[in-house]
């Protein structure tokens, strides 16, 4: 069982710091970004991707939005209308346009979220070429992957709502998550290729090492 590090402002403990920093930075894809036909948010409990999607709205980045996702356990407690609907609440109360959001209000994972939009926007009769997807931040390298497994003619760009590690740990406030998720998301770069749900990646062995010192320590609710 993994040791208790919530805390009232929660931070990562001095010990598993150096690793969990390696794992931050790997599934931060680093894209430029620039303007794209759509804005794709997935759901989670991240309120971080709604930020982002309005910021880059607002930006020019793109000209619409489509939030996908519906609910899950980890989830549902603080979006209990589903994802999708609240990160759209939030974007209109942030100056988007209601007739420039789509949502997508059936998927509960990440291969779905891509499968639901795609034939969301195909209902609308939309045509795209490119878009940026918004996740949280240590989902990047895995969203990239699968989007590129299942729409692989879709040029894709990755953004975050742009926080340090330290931020981000002190907005969820909870370092057991954030830390798990980091792990259960490296594990599915290598697991989700070879079960063909994704392309594979690249994964230096610093990278490796740290997944693997982080999990022997007990971060393994996130795991397959």
């Amino acid at each position: 069982m993994a040791p208790e590090t919530t805390s009232p402002r929660a931070t990562v403990p001095t010990e598993y710091r150096h690793d969990v920093e390696i794992l931050w930075d790997y599934h931060d894809m680093h894209h430029e970004l620039r303007p794209c036909d759509l804005g794709i948010g997935l759901g989670s409990h991240d309120p971080g991707v709604a930020m982002c999607a309005t910021e880059l709205f607002h930006a020019g980045m793109f000209p619409r939005i489509v939030f996908t996702g519906a609910n899950a356990p980890t989830t549902i407690g603080r979006f209990p209308r589903g994802e999708a609907v609240h990160y759209r609440e939030h974007a209109i109360e942030h100056g988007v346009p209601a007739d420039a959001i789509l949502i997508e209000t059936a998927a509960t994972n990440t291969g779905q979220n891509f499968d639901y939009t795609r034939r969301l926007i195909d209902d609308q009769g939309i045509s795209i070429a490119s878009a940026i997807v918004i996740s949280r931040p240590y989902q990047q390298r895995r969203a990239y992957a699968t989007c590129k497994k299942l729409w692989p003619e879709l040029d894709i760009l990755c953004a975050s709502h742009a926080l340090t590690l330290d931020d981000y740990v002190t907005m969820i406030n909870d370092v057991n998550r954030v830390i798990n998720m980091l792990v259960g998301d490296t594990q599915r770069i290598e697991v989700y290729a070879e079960q063909g749900f994704a392309i594979p990646q690249d994964m230096p062995d610093q990278v490796r090492d740290a997944y693997q010192r982080l999990a022997k320590a007990g971060f393994t609710s996130r795991l397959v």
